[in-house]
């Protein structure tokens, strides 16, 4: 009898023979998918490894129900990358092959078919109408304009204005857009010229095309507004012109449509996005495209990490230090630290761009594990902005703002500037107190205050999203004054429209950019100058370039300065960098304020002072003296369950099951930060070790143990392989 090993998409760290028919053999090839019988129902699985002949089995396997792929539709190269995945985080390697394939491919769909792309371009009729449209024709207007900065495809069109098809059919029919052909490969047609490069530019691009041919990682580091995308589409010219592909990731959906606007403007429609913001079917015809080698460049979130590549020739991570990249739910893995892996094993060089990159790039490149280049002075002659603090205790605030906050913005405001105040809680105020007795609206499924979110006359946790209506007098006492307590972007935005009457002020946050296409809009308009000031989480932090803007304010710096996790310092050091980076990024003076109760606290003063890099050093030592990464490695084992003492008790029984392992120590277990969350009681406890591959082989062994754990079937329990945080 002939069996064949699967992996399937369950919660088990083990594959599963099926028996094999007499005419399948020649087609089970690794990284073929089947439709197989699993329980009472058929699951789609991935063939692991070729058939194999077996005189007696143990038991009696049951057949394949159907092969579903001709060839394999996921190659050695990338069985490989997920079998490492695996291994390193701990999961279920049937999940992790989910993981890397789209919806419908997941599901057992046929691959889709691809077409050659094409680009659409303004013509000359176009342009004639652009200037005598009316206003009523927005949608129309919205197309046209688009197109004037240059051909783009379809889909990248539909990205940036996700409610313009019938604008696009009724261009294309009055001849006021066209379709012209796109060519790739070794054929490569620059649309857009290149600026002039600056000179640290020229010797950083200079360094990395001398790196010898295989993998190298390397750091850049460059202030923002430095020129670092330039370095990113030059070296994708080169790949390009050795008929290579180039992947490129970026950490949020919201950055991934300029980004592909950016490279599709530059190399014309071979560009492909991959991110859950498109639909299933997109996604799938992306990720087939990639496969087939019919684009070039793919612009993604994590999950293109996984997408295949016909001729890979480049990684890029963009924002290499954000914490986007980490899965938090399922599969717990690191796109960024993938993607490093997976340059390794295709022997293809990766590179790392960020103004603020995270510690342990900095200590891999202080170790020479990274090449470091670095990008100090902006495209633009002008210095980076000027940074001060703001003595909160010192000041009368009304609603959270600062008198030297709202004259700044005033100031800058009269200067024909824009201004932007940020604050990384949305809502109006994160609590209602009554003022009788003292209630604060609680969270029933949470260890957690509800959000006022006035305008919407609700009461939302913001972690596990249940929702309420205001009330109109306390449940507890029956008082009538019901006090909001603390600010949220709501309740800024309100008391700048008080402040600022004729001024348009606009909201950024996902209360107010829940509809689709909403946040590409409003960036529109802020690039022309239509907003006047800007409120916003950290959507606006990173990633935008708004000329006009040339004052900033960080409302609540304390937020991140006493933070639980002991990576909130670093947080926040990178979002003061990068907010200060949104400022005079065309050459105009630039001020930003930092409002703050602790205007002497040692690490903001380091790095308001002498910079991020002085920052980083600071932290560092201190990382080093308290054995925390990178000079530790660390693993979370998280437990929730419905009964309070279910899910402490269960991590008591599993350290006293834990193997002996010298040099990694076990903290707790102890409740999480936040005990209780969408109605289950959280535990955790902390492994911490010098070596990795110590840390590895105890994991390997005590997973094992764990799984046989009758109490393990009764709760939800994880491990998070370096977790991005303890929460």
């Amino acid at each position: 009898m002939k069996l064949v090993s699967v992996a399937i998409a369950a919660p088990l760290r083990r594959l599963f023979d099926y028996a094999v028919a007499d005419t399948d053999p020649a087609r089970l090839l690794p990284g073929v998918r089947v439709r197989v019988p699993f329980g009472r129902r058929e699951q789609i699985g991935v063939v692991l490894e070729a058939p194999r002949e077996v005189a007696a089995p143990e038991f009696e396997c049951r057949p394949l129900t159907a092969v579903l792929d001709p060839e394999p539709l996921l190659d050695a190269e990338l069985l490989a990358l997920c079998r490492w995945a695996a291994d390193y985080y701990h999961h279920p390697l049937g999940e992790v092959l989910a993981a890397a394939l789209p919806g419908p491919l997941r599901h057992g769909a046929a691959p889709p078919s691809t077409a050659a792309p094409t680009l659409l371009s303004l013509s000359a009729a176009g342009t004639a109408a652009l200037a005598q449209l009316p206003a009523r024709s927005a949608a129309l207007k919205a197309v046209l304009d688009k197109l004037g900065g240059g051909a783009l495809s379809r889909a990248t069109l539909l990205e940036a204005l996700p409610k313009s098809g019938a604008a696009i059919r009724r261009a294309l029919e009055r001849g006021w857009i066209e379709n012209i052909a796109a060519i790739g490969g070794a054929s490569v047609r620059v649309l857009e010229t290149p600026p002039p490069l600056t000179a640290e530019q020229s010797a950083a691009l200079h360094a990395l095309r001398a790196a010898p041919p295989g993998y190298t990682a390397t750091l850049l580091e460059g202030v923002t507004g430095s020129g670092k995308t330039e370095i990113y589409l030059q070296l994708t010219a080169d790949a390009l012109a050795r008929g290579q592909q180039v992947l490129v990731l970026a950490p949020e959906i919201g950055l991934t449509p300029q980004l592909a606007e950016r490279f599709e403007r530059r190399f014309g429609a071979r560009v492909a996005s991959y991110h859950s913001g498109l639909g299933d079917q997109e996604r799938a015809r992306n990720w087939m495209r990639a496969r087939r080698g019919e684009v070039d460049v793919i612009v993604g979130t994590r999950s293109a990490v996984f997408v295949p590549l016909a001729r890979p020739g480049l990684l890029v991570i963009d924002e290499e230090h954000d914490v986007s990249y980490k899965q938090q739910e399922g599969l717990r893995y690191s796109a960024r630290d993938l993607a490093l892996i997976r340059a390794q094993r295709l022997r293809i060089p990766v590179l790392l761009g960020s103004a603020t990159p995270a510690l342990e790039s900095h200590h891999n490149a202080a170790a020479g594990r990274y090449h470091h280049l670095r990008l100090e002075q902006r495209v633009f002659s002008a210095a980076g902005p000027r940074i001060g603090v703001i003595d909160m205790r010192a000041q009368p605030l009304k609603h959270g703002l600062s008198n030297p906050v709202l004259d700044g913005v005033e100031r800058h405001l009269a200067a024909g500037d824009q201004a932007l105040l940020f604050l990384n809680r949305r809502g109006y105020a994160p609590a209602l107190l009554c003022h009788d007795c003292g209630w604060v609206a609680p969270c029933p499924n949470c260890d957690a205050r509800l959000t006022l979110h006035r305008a919407r006359r609700r009461l939302v946790c913001h972690h596990c999203g249940h929702a309420a209506p205001m009330p109109l007098a306390c449940p507890d006492c029956g008082g009538s004054e019901l006090v909001p307590v603390g600010q949220g972007t709501e309740r800024v935005e309100d008391n700048l429209r008080l402040r600022f009457p004729g001024r348009r002020i606009e909201r950024f946050d996902s209360d107010r950019l829940g509809r689709a296409g909403e946040l590409e809009r409003l960036l529109a308009d802020v690039r022309s100058g239509a907003i006047d000031i800007l409120v916003g989480t950290q959507v606006l932090a990173k990633g935008h370039d708004f000329a006009g803007l040339s004052f900033a304010a960080v409302l609540d710096v304390d937020q991140a300065l006493y933070g639980s996790d002991f990576r909130a310092l670093e947080r926040m050091g990178q979002l003061v960098t990068q907010v200060a980076g949104r400022v005079g990024r065309t050459g105009q003076p630039g001020e930003v304020l930092l409002q703050t109760h602790q205007p002497q606290h040692p690490l903001l003063r380091v790095l308001i002072g002498q910079g991020y890099a002085a920052f980083c050093e600071a932290l560092l030592r201190e990382r080093r003296d308290f054995g925390l990464p990178p000079f530790a490695h660390l693993a979370l084992l998280r437990a929730e369950a419905q009964q309070e003492s279910e899910a402490l008790a269960f991590l008591k029984q599993v350290r006293q099951l834990m193997p002996e392992a010298s040099g990694i120590e076990a903290l707790g277990p102890a409740p999480a930060g936040m005990p209780r969350r969408a109605g289950y009681h959280r535990a955790q406890l902390l492994l911490r070790g010098s070596s990795r591959a110590a840390l590895h082989r105890l994991l390997d062994q005590w997973i094992a143990i764990i799984e046989t754990l009758p109490a393990g079937r009764r709760l939800r329990w994880s491990v998070d392989v370096d977790p991005a945080d303890l929460f």
